[in-house]
């Protein structure tokens, strides 16, 4: 090799800008040479944003974070940190926090002693480090605790212990994989609000993992949805929700009504689609399908609005009432569609639409074509 010649370590990364805080560029893993569970990944992460990384099990989110992380290394491609190649670097230099879902105390620290262990590490001054502890504890308010074991604190209590030993030595980056997967509901749900506020107060980069989809809507500025190795959208959460690019994130993000049919004509960015029945629907052509291809219009329960049977205004399904069902906060309206009952309407308790409705009753389904969407 000459002398002058660039190694791929020294080969300029990819253009980015001051707002790019992680790159993953063209990376792949595998763990047995033939099947990718991460495949040619491009993703930028800006600085300062909160970045759900969402999916079923094994669709290659968690292994992304573990290769950021260090905890794993990509069979291809490059993940760099503020321009800096990361992908031989070990964990303890990267200046990456990590929480974990079962927290990973030491039983045998008080609280204050973990939180202490990571600037223990970077042999910071004694008076420094109980100085840092006390802030950082006070920061997820658990600044009486610090006497305490892990065994004497309740799950959220010991998340956020967890929290403030990553925070503690000002990491640029805070990677969290399902940490909050082991509470209940309620609990769970007080703590996603807490972590949102703490991020916003911080500005610190999150990248969350989970396979939680309300838990990704709550919480994230932007979400990435993978499936098979591949992110299949990435957004933010109204328009992750609102304008799905394809039906596997139709379907994985919220609830979602699917009617089969073809496409019979197209016009601009709408198509008409005939159902089965004979159903014509306008819908918005997100897969630009051509007139004779087979394809499903997609709907939010939300989006639906029902009205009585019968009636002239477009985009409307007959239907037939199979069911109600109570939620407290709204009820879903169980709907028999061309002899199946999968289709369901949510409409809140003040909507008009609910007086008179009972099982067996005949109504219209009324989709407006600005929130249908075809799918091939």
């Amino acid at each position: 090799m000459a002398a002058n010649a660039l190694r791929k370590e020294d080969a300029p990364a990819r253009t980015t800008t001051s707002d790019t805080l992680v790159q993953f560029c063209g990376v792949k893993k595998t763990y047995d040479g033939e099947n990718l569970i991460v495949k040619n990944l491009d993703l930028d992460i800006r600085r300062g944003e909160f970045l759900t990384l969402l999916g079923p099990s094994g669709s290659g989110k968690t292994t992304c974070l573990m290769m950021l992380a260090g905890f794993e290394f990509p069979t291809g491609g490059e993940i760099r940190l503020d321009g800096q190649l990361l992908n031989r670097v070990p964990p303890h230099k990267r200046n990456i926090g990590m929480v974990f879902q079962n927290y990973a105390l030491f039983p045998h620290m008080t609280i204050a002693q973990n939180v202490a262990y990571p600037l223990s590490v970077r042999k910071m001054g004694r008076a420094d480090r109980e100085a840092k502890v006390r802030q950082a504890l006070d920061m997820v308010q658990m600044g009486k605790f610090g006497d305490r074991y892990p065994t004497q604190l309740s799950g959220g209590q010991q998340q956020r212990v967890a929290l403030a030993r990553t925070l503690v030595f000002d990491p640029q980056l805070v990677l969290m994989d399902e940490p909050l997967g082991a509470l209940d509901k309620q609990l769970r749900e007080h703590m996603q609000l807490e972590l949102k506020a703490l991020h916003k107060r911080l500005g610190v980069t999150f990248v969350y993992v989970t396979h939680d989809q309300s838990e990704a809507l709550t919480m994230s500025d932007r979400v990435a949805v993978f499936d098979q190795g591949v992110i299949q959208q990435l957004a933010p959460v109204a328009e992750l929700y609102e304008y799905p690019e394809n039906q596997f994130v139709a379907n994985f993000i919220g609830d979602n009504n699917r009617f089969k049919g073809s496409v019979e004509s197209v016009s601009g960015e709408h198509c008409t689609v005939r159902l089965a029945d004979g159903t014509q629907l306008s819908s918005l052509n997100v897969h630009r399908a051509h007139a004779g291809q087979a394809v499903t219009a997609c709907a939010r329960p939300e989006r639906i609005r029902l009205g009585a049977a019968g009636g002239e205004e477009a985009n409307r399904i007959k239907a037939r009432i199979a069911g109600l069902i109570y939620f407290g906060d709204h009820v879903r309206v169980r709907c028999s569609v061309s002899g199946q009952d999968d289709c369901f309407v949510k409409l809140s308790l003040a909507d008009p639409a609910l007086a008179g409705l009972a099982e067996g009753s005949e109504v219209s389904l009324h989709l407006a074509p600005q929130y249908l969407r075809c799918f091939l």
